[in-house]
């Protein structure tokens, strides 16, 4: 059996009287590629970023391995190494290439050596299919090329597990495929990966599970084929159609 990389218990986020999410749990075991899905305001990248502890939690508590990484005494710069994170927009530095962004966590936060970056930070960007843009600016490389950078920084670093913030949604259309099949591959490669996202698509043929979340809750969670074909609750159905509706539209109309 898989053994759980990450653990969420009883998790609670609010913001003075809003209430962001409450009593979460949730677990990720390794190689799971989990897509969470739910209307805007859910949540769901708040939850992210509490998983990063960019965000502390009011409530409940987090465990990466065997290590509770809410703990107060918790160094949350060394959890950081080891849980990658591809946020919405690209995050990139305009003063550094594409090899001198992925170079920059190995050389500041692991001290390798000059020589032992570039080879490391080349491999990834050969990953996510860049190695021929290193010597290029994020100002000379498309959306999607710089998204590829994003994700192939944060895998420079060996992380446990990887979190995607809507990776895609900053993407003009026809970029939005290049991301997904990067993202594709990594899942086929068995990266563990936690994805928020509206790619249907995606969700149906790479997630090991889906999350619905709304108004701060996991109303339900399930394969694919449970929550598209046979959802428990008529909320998840409507979300389901009404969303795969509106992205399949898109997609049409930019063909």
């Amino acid at each position: 059996m898989p053994e759980p990389i990450l653990t969420i218990k009883n998790l609670t986020k609010k913001y003075g009287e809003n209430v962001i999410f409450q009593h979460l749990d949730l677990t990720v075991n390794e190689g799971d590629t989990i897509v969470i899905i739910g209307p805007s305001g859910t949540g769901k990248s708040t939850l992210l970023r509490c998983i990063n502890l960019l965000t502390r939690p009011d409530e409940g508590q987090i465990w990466l391995d065997d290590m509770e990484i809410t703990a107060k005494d918790c160094d949350e710069d060394q959890v950081r190494q080891h849980i990658g994170m591809v946020f919405q927009n690209f995050l990139l530095f305009n003063h550094l290439t594409a090899l001198g962004n992925v170079k920059l966590g190995l050389s500041k936060v692991k001290k390798m050596s000059d020589e032992a970056a570039t080879e490391k930070a080349m491999h990834e960007l050969a990953r996510v299919g860049l190695a021929d843009r290193a010597d290029h600016y994020p100002g000379q490389l498309s959306g999607g090329q710089q998204q590829r950078v994003g994700i192939a920084r944060a895998l420079a670093m060996d992380p446990r597990i990887m979190l995607f913030d809507e990776p895609t949604s900053a993407l003009d259309p026809e970029l939005i495929g290049e991301v997904l099949e990067v993202m594709r591959q990594l899942a086929l490669d068995g990266m563990t990966m936690l994805v928020v996202t509206h790619e249907m698509g995606f969700a149906r043929e790479v997630a090991d599970r889906i999350v619905f979340m709304e108004k701060g809750y996991i109303v339900e969670e399930g394969s694919p084929d449970e929550m598209f074909n046979h959802p428990k609750f008529p909320r998840t159905r409507e979300f389901l159609w009404k969303i795969t509706e509106l992205y399949g539209k898109k997609e049409t109309d930019t063909n």
